[in-house]
């Protein structure tokens, strides 16, 4: 059977999940999940993902939740090399430390800035920009102390994949980060050499700068944890 991958169309762990099997030339079937219908919190999808979270990998029945996981796990089944996961123990630390530093940290400061008050009720404050501003400050920093092109080495690996969709977030409502100047240029160089992966993001970074717009309309949704706008 072939790869199933249920995503959502703007979300940044769902792009990054893409951009993985784009760049590790794997085919698979895509199926849409309509956050803004909820499909995420049926029954049917809980069997999939307890958690409601998106996005899964169904690989014949096998199912992978969280994106650092699906990443791990694709780059591990599908690389012909190990250049996006490097084995080294060294460069495998880094990519690890990256991608548990965008999920405490890079996107969810990012995530709790830009995407929550997008989709629910909450308000965005001058704490949650400095936020922001913090989580690109050490981004910059480890970018810096690195000295490579990529976050985790000289070439893209699974790590820039999530904090590349992470950063497309600030682009998506013109929050300005030129200021951490290696974060602006590991940005752009990124959409320069891997035009075939950013033109998935593309479309999403587009949608989340028209939601921003005219916020959906969620006050069908009865979510367990966040406010929703009625």
């Amino acid at each position: 059977m072939p790869l199933v991958l249920h995503a959502v169309s703007d979300g940044p762990p769902s792009i990054a999940v893409r951009m993985a099997l784009k760049a590790l030339n794997v085919d698979y079937k895509l199926v849409n999940v309509d956050f803004i219908k909820g499909e995420h919190m049926t029954e049917e999808y809980a069997k999939m993902n307890p958690q409601k979270e998106i996005p899964v990998l169904d690989d014949d029945g096998f199912y992978l939740s969280e994106s650092n996981a699906i990443l791990q796990y694709v780059a591990e089944k599908f690389g012909k090399d190990d250049r996006l996961y490097p084995k080294e123990l060294k460069q495998r630390a880094i990519i690890n430390h990256r991608l548990c530093f965008n999920l405490s940290t890079y996107y969810r400061n990012i995530s709790e800035y830009v995407m929550a008050p997008i989709f629910f009720a909450y308000e965005r404050t001058p704490l949650g920009l400095k936020k922001i501003h913090i989580a690109l400050d050490v981004l910059n920093t480890y970018l810096e102390r690195l000295g490579t092109k990529y976050a985790a080495g000289e070439y893209v690996t699974i790590a820039d994949f999530q904090l590349i969709t992470a950063t497309m977030c600030l682009e998506a409502i013109n929050i300005d980060f030129s200021q951490y100047q290696l974060v602006k240029k590991w940005y752009n160089t990124f959409k320069k050499e891997h035009p075939d992966l950013w033109a998935i993001a593309v479309p999403a970074m587009k949608e989340i700068s028209d939601f921003e717009k005219l916020n959906p309309d969620l006050s069908h949704m009865n979510h367990p944890i966040h406010p929703v706008r009625k």
